[in-house]
């Protein structure tokens, strides 16, 4: 399971630099929070942030659980672990229904890659 959790691990990574990017300014707003900027203003910059630290912490709880695999992870490690693939699974029906074609296209198969390995990690 590894595997797993580093390869979602580096999605997560890969998400925080294009948030990153975000709130630096980047032209990129078309493909996030619903594309309706091109450059987010400072309310979705801030977003972006929360972001940011939500990606942290699912990737450190995926690696807590790949910690203790073989089942011996402390019960809050295995309830998060389900919280989060809960979260991931609803983000891909937010972002199926995004206005902007340009996010759907590129955030849907992002959104159902997170949270197949989210679910992955918490059945194990």
């Amino acid at each position: 399971m590894i595997v797993v959790a580093l390869v979602f691990c580096s999605l997560l990574a890969a998400l925080a630099l294009f948030q990153v990017a975000l709130i630096a300014g980047a032209p990129l707003g078309q493909f996030a929070w619903g594309g309706q900027d091109v450059v987010l203003p400072r309310n979705k910059r801030l977003g972006s942030v929360v972001s940011i630290v939500l990606y942290a912490l699912f990737a450190y709880l995926a690696l807590e659980k790949e910690r203790y695999a073989g089942g011996d992870e402390p019960a809050i490690v295995s309830i998060a672990m389900w919280v989060i693939a809960g979260y991931l699974v609803l983000g891909i029906a937010l972002n199926a229904l995004s206005r902007s074609r340009r996010e759907r296209i590129m955030m849907v198969p992002v959104s159902v890659a997170l949270a197949g390995l989210a679910l992955v990690l918490a059945l194990s």
